[in-house]
């Protein structure tokens, strides 16, 4: 950051200028910091509004959230941004966005998934976030990313890459588009589930990677963090992203696809974590389709890895001539995996 930024920041939130601001984590999103001051540690973050378009709405979906909270389940730990000087929990300097959270210490975050427990631990914690949240009115809540997990769409999207995209790589990907198309019974079942009664909106995370957990000395899980994605959802979509991102002891940037698997003990974990937390919220009907959740999440990451290589890597971007092919494979080759167990 610019120096003159700093001094505005830590004028704005009543830090020193002795104040100490350092990178924290490695984030892909949003840029985050660490600040050490006299008057305590905080972190600092800067939204990214390529990602998110309105960061007055992220802003607004934490606060209702956390007022609601802060009277009905005061004991919850929620990440709640703190007041600026202004009186604002969201700062605008120049073209960026800021926020600060205060530091909580003797705690950590976790990258990759290595033990059933921590998928365990994950889960749970994933699932009380929802489940404390439930007489909360989900649709008070701004949508932040428009379409996020919309099954039907990403399929669609597939077709119109096949009709518009690079031709030369379309045909030299016929057989994963072929079997792409053979799982459109996927979206035909997410989409009567979707449509059922006792499918419920509820508040849900949307990003429920291993990293957006925080743990404490003992390896237990504490909270969850990362609160931009909240919207209104079906708890597939949290589920099903912890299957996507625990299940294979390797991540969806693995080429060599033998070492992809489904780790049963560590899909075991992320049932009886998340049933154990959401045991009095879940309908008997969403239980019934709670191993449909994987199979939304993965194939829906199949589509837009190959999506976005048959449309020249427009907007994941690569590091590779082929990088995008290689994550849609993985994912189709986890997806094969994983229908084989459930």
């Amino acid at each position: 950051m610019e120096k003159q930024i700093i001094n505005s920041i830590k004028k704005l939130y009543g830090w020193s200028d002795k104040a100490e601001i350092t990178l924290l984590g490695n984030g892909l999103i949003n840029h985050t910091w660490k600040v050490e001051d006299a008057s305590g540690s905080f972190v600092l973050q800067r939204i990214n509004t390529n990602i998110f378009k309105h960061p007055n709405w992220i802003d607004d979906n934490i606060t209702l959230l956390g007022n609601y909270l802060a009277v009905n389940n005061p004991s919850y730990l929620f990440t709640y941004p703190i007041k600026a000087t202004n009186n604002s929990t969201l700062i605008k300097i120049d073209d960026y966005y800021y926020r600060s959270f205060n530091y909580i210490n003797n705690v950590c975050t976790i990258d990759v998934v290595e033990t059933a427990q921590q998928a365990y631990e994950a889960a749970f914690q994933f699932g009380k976030f929802t489940a404390v949240s439930n007489e909360f009115n989900a649709e008070k809540l701004h949508i932040t990313l428009p379409n996020f997990h919309h099954l039907a769409l990403r399929f669609n999207q597939l077709t119109e890459a096949m009709n518009h995209g690079n031709v030369a790589r379309i045909a030299a990907v016929k057989e994963d588009i072929a079997f792409l198309q053979s799982q459109k019974n996927i979206v035909e079942q997410w989409e009567l589930f979707i449509a059922h009664p006792d499918a419920k909106k509820r508040v849900t995370h949307h990003d429920t990677k291993i990293s957006n957990v925080l743990f404490d000395n003992n390896n237990k899980g504490v909270c969850v963090i990362d609160l931009d994605t909240i919207m209104p959802g079906y708890f597939i979509s949290d589920v099903g992203d912890m299957m996507r991102t625990y299940l294979s002891p390797v991540s969806e940037e693995e080429s060599n696809f033998n070492n992809i698997e489904v780790r049963k003990e560590f899909l075991k974990a992320i049932y009886d974590g998340y049933t154990s937390s959401m045991e009095f919220v879940l309908t008997n009907f969403e239980l019934d389709n709670f191993f449909l959740s994987g199979e939304v999440l993965i194939y829906m990451q199949a589509l837009r890895f190959l999506t976005d290589y048959i449309n020249d890597d427009v907007y994941y971007g690569k590091k590779y001539e082929e990088h995008n092919l290689v994550r849609a494979r993985n994912q189709i080759k986890l997806l094969q995996l994983y229908q084989a167990i459930i």
